[in-house]
């Protein structure tokens, strides 16, 4: 277990855990205001979690971690942090099945995350982009403290996104 709050666990993502990945990366909200990992089998969803996920914690020790709920053990989404080649910094994300939406899970997992980027990966600052439609993602970064500092491409051809960053303080 990587940590634990009030109701939820976040984890290591293991080949395990390929079904729900399976499902959550083809939800239709994922695919609208994430994008399409190409995910349709069994294999990709364990060829995802072992090139993305895994891959990052050896390379970096943290990466997307899975949500599960207490009191049911049911995963419900995933949150973390990536670091992307694009970006100088790392950036949270985070999705959720949308049965688990509006319950404040998406907060309570990423304060944790932010916790974690602090203390136990000593970073200054993280940043976070969102699809320009996204309200729903950009209440929750605002709520985490977040602040939108203006638009970004993550490469020529792809379309413009929300920058927001959070400065990790000192106290």
């Amino acid at each position: 277990m990587i940590l634990e709050t009030e109701r939820l666990r976040l984890l290591k993502l293991s080949v395990d855990d390929a079904e729900f990945i399976l499902r959550l990366l083809n939800e239709p909200s994922f695919l609208e205001n994430i994008g399409d990992k190409g995910v349709r089998t069994m294999e990709d969803a364990r060829q995802y979690i072992v090139n993305g996920p895994i891959a990052s914690y050896e390379r970096f020790g943290f990466g997307l971690f899975l949500v599960q709920e207490k009191t049911s053990d049911e995963p419900i989404g995933i949150c973390g942090l990536l670091k992307r080649a694009e970006l100088n910094d790392a950036d949270l994300g985070y999705a959720l099945l949308p049965e688990f939406w509006s319950k404040g899970y998406a907060v309570e997992s990423a304060s944790g995350v932010l916790r974690l980027a602090k203390e136990t990966f000593g970073l200054n600052r993280v940043l976070a982009i969102t699809s320009p439609n996204n309200q729903s993602s950009m209440r929750v970064l605002e709520k985490l403290g977040f602040e939108f500092v203006g638009m970004i491409q993550l490469s020529p051809d792809s379309s413009e996104l929300n920058l927001f960053v959070w400065l990790i303080s000192e106290s």
